[in-house]
């Protein structure tokens, strides 16, 4: 595992993940929540990201343009590629897709400066079901888009990679929750 990789899951692992019961936004009960937000819109978490996840879509070969999710969980991914690609061009730009469309002034659902004919990745804070990405993919497939694949901050092994597969879309995930919770275990035994 490469070191800025090694520090996304440290800081996911200590940050992020949570235990008790929850019920997650797919309606699934769950002995582990991800707040992702709490590494995603942290400093740190925002330096490691944007490098490592816009040299992972590069190494899967995908040429995209734009790239962003539903909101809220996909903005500071999105953005932090975003600005990452300033540093290691071509640059790739950012958007924002609403849950529901604007209700005055443009209506627009999809928000920034992303065009019909745009190449895109779907990214996604956390897949459980899939059902977010989903949600982006149509957005963006009804306004002309052609996605390349969808990214994932943290694949919760609970078959929404498979789902979205399952519409044919290639998924990569930069983290699974089992290691996660593998680093949070070797630092609750290390702080014992």
């Amino acid at each position: 595992m490469n070191a800025d990789r090694a520090e996304l899951v440290r800081l996911l692992a200590e940050r992020s993940v949570r235990r008790g019961r929850f019920t997650l936004a797919s309606g699934r009960e769950s002995s582990h929540y991800i707040d992702a937000r709490l590494t995603t819109m942290s400093p740190e978490g925002l330096a490691i990201i944007g490098p490592l996840a816009l040299a992972a879509i590069r190494a899967r070969g995908w040429t995209v343009d734009a790239v962003g999710g539903l909101t809220l969980g996909a903005d500071p991914i999105a953005y932090s590629i975003a600005l990452a690609s300033v540093q290691a061009p071509p640059l790739v730009r950012a958007f924002t897709v609403r849950k529901e469309a604007k209700q005055h002034g443009t209506g627009r659902l999809i928000e920034g400066p992303v065009r019909d004919t745009d190449h895109v990745v779907v990214i996604e804070d956390v897949i459980t079901t899939g059902g977010s990405a989903l949600r982006a993919v149509d957005a963006l497939r009804g306004a002309g888009n052609g996605i390349a694949g969808v990214l994932a901050l943290v694949d919760r092994e609970e078959g929404g990679r498979e789902i979205l597969e399952g519409h044919g879309l290639d998924v990569l995930c930069l983290t699974r929750l089992q290691e996660l919770l593998a680093h949070a275990e070797a630092g609750n035994a290390q702080g014992s």
